[in-house]
């Protein structure tokens, strides 16, 4: 009879360290891929902000099904379906400090930083001292990261961007 007893908590601990190791290792491997998805987008981020300045084209890409924007002239929240490529008269940004949080791993993740320079937006004015709060929201579609929503504020002391946007917002 206490062998029979012995023998059964000896399963159930078994079952126990099994069930524990597997919620560690899962574990492990969400921080491993959220960390990876920090490195990505960050990369990401900056890569694109370097070939902006050298060509003067933006390199941000954006979702096959459109992104929401808040543009740092203050304004309605913006719905572009087909973002058009823009381009610019001058552009010279560096971003600073950003913050990645990874929400589903793998799948989608928030990118705050904030946005410093100057900038000339095609047929806008020039804003010699750009300085804005950025968040941008991004997905995986097809394997890349793609944004889906930006909001970018001025901070006092800079100025956002000369453009300004339709207003006009995708009905859900």
């Amino acid at each position: 009879m206490l062998f029979l007893f012995l023998t059964q908590k000896l399963i159930i601990m078994k079952k126990l360290v099994v069930l524990i190791s597997f919620l560690l290792l899962s574990l492990h491997a969400f921080a491993q891929s959220a960390a990876n998805d920090i490195k990505e987008i960050t990369a990401m981020i900056l890569t694109q902000q370097k070939q902006t300045n050298e060509t003067m084209v933006d390199a941000r890409v954006f979702s096959s099904q459109g992104y929401y924007s808040f543009y740092s002239t203050g304004g309605l929240l913006n719905f572009n379906p087909n973002p058009a490529v823009q381009s610019f008269d001058g552009v010279n940004l560096e971003a600073k400090h950003i913050r990645v949080v990874s929400l589903v791993p793998g799948k989608a993740a928030v990118a705050m930083f904030y946005n410093e320079g100057s900038i000339k937006p095609k047929g806008y004015g020039s804003v010699d001292h750009y300085l804005t709060r950025i968040s941008e929201t991004f997905v995986k579609e097809d394997g890349k990261w793609v944004m889906v929503t930006g909001h970018y504020s001025p901070i006092t002391g800079g100025q956002g961007t000369s453009q300004t946007g339709k207003g006009a917002s995708k009905e859900q």
